[in-house]
C-alpha cells in the first residue's frame, strides 16, 4: 500500500483508551492556518461522531490518506488551549503512560467535552426590585421560605448568587422555589454577577513579620520567571498571609493566580480570606459545582476575565490567558494524587506547568513531603521557612496519654474526659481526632464470632447506627441490620471498635448542655453543610468539634485550646512505607489546631504504645527531625525520593487470570532493562472489591529513564496482544498500594 504524502492531515486526540492520535482529512471550508492546536473537533469515529482536540496539522499522514475521512466541524473559533497547554497534556500523557486523549478530556469540563459553545454563561444573582423592597414582611408570613429569602435579599449590599440560596436557612429546592416565586411575583429579579465576583468588604493586609515579609520579598523577585519554592511554616505561621500577599503583587501586574487545595473542604475558608483581600474577579473549580459553574470558572479563567481561580486537583489543567503563579497549599497531601483513571499528581503537574509557563510556584506545608524536603536538598526547590506562629499564638504542648488497660468510654479515656471538662470550665473550645467514621467498624456475633463482611470484597461492613444501615466503605453496598445472627442465630450483635458517629453519641451523653458536631464525610455530604457547621464553630455555637481527617487540614479555630487525638498507633504499624510519614504528617497537622488564638494549646494523643521509637522521635525532634531520619531510611532501601516506582494493577472476576496477566507481562518485560527490579505479581492488600479479584505488579529503579523505557515497551506489547478479560492500570509514582 502506498502513502499519499501529497495533502496535509489533522492529527487528533479522540477520548479513547488508545496510545496513539488519529488523521482526519481537514474539514470543508477551513483554511489550514486556521486549524490550530488546541481547538475541539467534531470527528466521525466507527459509527458514531465524538468530540477531539486537535494536535497538530501534519505533513505526513500515518496511511494512505484514500482511506481518510474529513472532520465534520471546528467547534471553536480560536483554541481553547494555548501550545504550552498542549505541551503540558502531552508531556502529562507521556510521563503518567495514559491515553493522550483522555487526558484532553480530562482537561475540559463536562459541557465543552461534549462540544457545547464556549461562550461565557455569566453567574446570576438575585436581587430585589422596588416592589420587593417595599414590601411588608408580614405579608409573606404564610410562606417562610420566601419570607427568609427577601430578609436576606434585604441584608445583601449586592446581588445574591444563586450559587448561595440554600445558605438562606431552607433546603435547597425550597429556596429554589422560594426564589422563583418571588420573581413571578414582580418582588425580585435575576442579573448577571460581573465576572464572577461576588463583592465583599476588601480588608486591609495584616502586617508581616520579619519571616513572611522575606518570604513574599523572594517569591517577588521571581515573578516572570520560573522559581519553585517550599514554604515551610509551623502550623499557624501565617503561611495564607503570604499566599494573599503575593496574590495581590500578581493581580496588580494583570497577571492570573492558580491556587491549588487538596480538598473541597478547605475551599470555603480560602476563598473567604482571598475575597476579602484581593480585589480582583474570583472563581472556585472543583467537583462539587455543576456543570454549569465549572464550565463558567474554566471559560472565565481561561479567557482571562477571571484572575485568581481557587481549585482543587483537576484545576491544575484549566487555562490560563496570563500565567502569573501556581500556589500549591498543605502540598504533602495524598489528595493531590488521582486515585482512579488518569493517575496523575496535581503538585509535579504543577511544577512542570509553572516551569513550562516561566512562572514561580510556591508549595506550602507544615509538614512537607519527603519529596520536597530532597527537592531542596538537591537544589530543586528554595525553601522559605516561617519558623514560629504569628502574632501571639504559641507552639502547643504535646502529652501521651498509656490507655494500656485503662477503660475507655466509646474511646474516651477518662484523662481526656477530665481535660475535656476543665476546657469547657475555661471558655475553651475542643477538637477531637478520630479517622474513622460511622458508628463501629465491624457488627459481630457474640455467641458466634460471625462478622458482618461485604460479599463482594474482603473487607467488613461498617455499621452507622444513626440509619441502622451496614455500609462497604470500598463499593457502598449497603444493607439493613439483620435482626440475628444469620450463622447461629442469636440475637446478640454487638459493635466492634468504634467510629466517629460513635464517639458523638457518648460527647452529647457525656456533655449534654455543649453544643457538639462531627465532622466527616457522612455529616457533610450536603453542599454547604460544611460551611454551616464551621460558622457555629466560629459563632462559638459549638465547643466540641469531632472529626476525621477533615478537619486537619488548613482549618483555623482560634478558639480551639485542646486537642485529643483518640488514636494514633494504626499508622506506625502498616506495611506501606509512606505509612510512618503520612501519620506523622497528620498528627501534626491535628495538633496545629491547638492554640492559634491568645490562649496556648495542649494536644493530648491516646496510645497503646508510647514508647514506639517513631512516635517518640516525633515528639522529641519535631516533624524535621523525623522527616530527616525517615530520608536517610529510605535512602538505604533506594526507596522514593531516592528510587523511582510504578504499580500495574490487574483486575478480573478471577484472581488466577489477574496473576497470570501480570506473570505474563513480567515474564517478556523483565529482561530488557537490567536497571528496573520487578516484584510480584501478588494479590493486592484487599484482593476483592466489588466483585472483581485484584492483583499487583510492582516496578522498581534508580533511574526514571529505566524504569520509563521498561514502562514503554510493555505498554507497546500489551497494546499488541490486549487481554480481553482482565482490567488493567498503569500507576506511575504510586502513593496508594491498596
Amino acid at each position: 500500500m502506498t502513502i499519499s504524502r501529497t495533502e496535509k492531515v489533522v492529527r487528533v486526540a479522540v477520548p479513547i483508551p488508545a496510545y496513539r492520535c488519529f488523521d482526519y482529512l481537514p474539514p470543508s471550508g477551513v483554511g489550514l492556518s486556521d486549524l490550530l492546536p488546541g481547538l475541539r473537533l467534531r470527528v466521525p469515529f466507527g459509527n458514531r461522531t465524538r468530540v477531539g482536540y486537535l494536535i497538530a496539522v501534519a505533513e505526513t499522514p500515518e496511511c494512505d490518506v484514500a482511506r481518510l475521512r474529513p472532520a465534520e466541524a471546528v467547534l471553536d473559533d480560536k483554541p481553547l488551549l494555548s501550545e504550552t497547554d498542549v505541551k503540558l497534556l502531552q508531556w502529562a500523557a507521556r510521563y503518567y503512560h495514559h491515553p493522550l486523549g483522555e487526558v484532553f478530556q480530562l482537561a475540559f469540563p463536562v459541557h465543552l467535552r461534549e462540544g457545547r459553545s464556549a461562550e461565557v454563561t455569566r453567574p446570576q444573582g438575585l436581587t430585589l426590585t422596588p416592589a420587593g423592597a417595599a414590601l411588608d414582611p408580614p405579608v409573606l408570613k404564610r410562606a417562610p421560605a420566601q419570607r427568609m429569602l427577601l430578609e436576606t435579599l434585604r441584608g445583601a449590599e449586592y446581588p445574591f448568587p444563586a450559587s448561595r440560596l440554600a445558605e438562606t436557612g431552607s433546603s435547597a429546592r425550597a429556596a429554589q422555589d422560594a426564589a422563583r416565586r418571588l420573581v413571578e411575583r414582580g418582588w425580585a429579579e435575576w442579573v448577571d454577577l460581573p465576572d464572577g465576583r461576588i463583592p465583599a468588604a476588601i480588608r486591609p493586609p495584616l502586617p508581616l513579620n520579619v519571616a513572611q515579609r522575606a518570604a513574599v520579598d523572594a517569591v517577588s523577585a521571581h515573578l516572570g520567571r520560573y522559581g519553585a519554592f517550599l514554604l515551610e511554616g509551623v502550623t499557624g505561621s501565617g503561611k495564607t498571609e503570604v499566599y494573599l500577599e503575593v496574590i495581590r503583587r500578581v493581580v496588580a501586574r494583570g497577571e492570573q493566580a492558580l491556587v491549588l487545595v487538596p480538598e473541597i473542604s478547605l475551599t470555603p475558608q480560602l476563598e473567604q480570606r482571598l475575597r476579602e483581600r484581593i480585589e480582583a474577579p474570583l472563581a472556585v473549580f472543583h467537583s462539587g459545582l455543576n456543570e454549569t459553574e465549572r464550565t463558567a470558572a474554566w471559560l472565565g479563567f481561561q479567557q482571562g476575565d477571571i484572575r485568581v481561580l481557587l481549585g482543587t486537583r483537576s484545576a491544575v489543567f484549566v487555562p490560563m490567558r496570563r500565567p502569573g503563579i501556581i500556589i500549591l497549599d498543605e502540598e504533602h497531601d495524598r489528595s493531590f494524587k488521582q486515585q482512579e483513571g488518569f493517575r496523575f499528581s496535581a503538585r509535579d503537574v504543577a511544577v512542570m506547568r509553572a516551569r513550562m509557563a516561566d512562572i514561580p510556584l510556591v508549595a506550602g506545608s507544615a509538614t512537607p513531603s519527603l519529596e520536597s524536603i530532597r527537592n531542596v536538598q538537591r537544589g530543586r526547590y528554595v525553601r522559605l521557612s516561617l519558623p514560629a506562629r504569628a502574632g501571639v499564638a504559641v507552639e502547643p504542648r504535646y502529652r501521651l496519654l498509656d490507655i494500656r488497660s485503662r477503660r475507655l468510654q466509646e474511646g474516651l479515656s477518662e484523662a481526656l474526659i477530665a481535660a475535656i471538662r476543665e476546657t469547657l470550665a475555661e471558655g475553651g473550645q475542643v477538637l477531637l481526632f478520630l479517622n474513622r467514621r460511622g458508628f463501629a467498624p465491624a457488627l459481630i456475633c457474640h455467641g458466634c464470632g460471625w462478622v458482618a463482611q461485604c460479599r463482594r470484597c474482603d473487607a467488613n461492613l461498617v455499621l452507622h447506627a444513626r440509619e441502622a444501615r451496614l455500609r462497604c466503605h470500598h463499593c457502598a453496598a449497603e444493607h439493613g441490620l439483620p435482626p440475628r445472627c444469620p450463622s447461629c442465630g442469636q440475637e446478640d450483635l454487638r459493635p466492634l471498635g468504634i467510629g466517629t458517629e460513635r464517639v458523638d453519641q457518648a460527647l452529647q451523653r457525656l456533655f449534654p448542655e455543649i453544643g457538639v458536631a462531627r465532622i466527616d464525610r457522612d455529616s457533610t455530604r450536603g453542599r454547604h453543610s460544611l460551611a454551616r457547621i464551621l460558622e457555629r464553630v466560629h459563632q462559638g455555637e459549638v465547643r466540641i468539634l469531632l472529626g476525621t481527617q477533615m478537619l486537619a487540614k488548613g482549618h483555623h479555630f482560634p478558639g480551639v485550646t485542646l486537642v485529643g487525638i483518640l488514636d494514633v498507633d494504626a499508622g506506625f504499624y502498616s506495611t506501606d512505607f509512606r505509612a510512618a510519614e503520612h501519620t506523622a504528617q497528620l498528627i501534626v497537622q491535628v495538633a496545629g489546631r491547638a492554640g492559634r488564638g491568645e490562649k496556648p494549646g495542649t494536644v493530648l494523643l491516646q496510645t497503646r504504645h508510647p514508647d514506639h521509637p517513631l512516635l517518640q522521635r516525633l515528639l522529641r525532634d519535631g516533624y524535621p527531625g523525623f522527616a530527616a531520619a525517615e530520608l536517610a531510611e529510605r535512602e538505604a532501601a533506594c526507596l522514593p525520593p531516592f528510587g523511582y516506582q510504578a504499580l500495574w494493577r490487574a483486575e478480573s472476576k478471577d484472581l488466577g487470570r489477574a496473576m497470570d496477566f501480570l506473570a505474563r507481562l513480567r515474564e517478556e518485560a523483565e529482561g530488557k532493562n537490567g536497571a528496573v527490579h520487578w516484584l510480584g505479581p501478588a494479590p493486592a492488600p484487599m484482593p476483592r472489591q466489588a466483585g472483581r479479584y485484584r492483583a499487583q505488579l510492582w516496578l522498581k529503579s534508580a533511574r526514571r529513564e529505566a524504569l520509563h523505557a521498561s514502562l514503554t515497551d510493555a505498554l507497546a506489547r500489551l497494546q499488541e496482544t490486549p487481554e480481553r478479560r482482565v482490567r488493567w492500570s498503569l500507576d506511575v509514582d504510586p502513593v496508594d498500594f491498596y
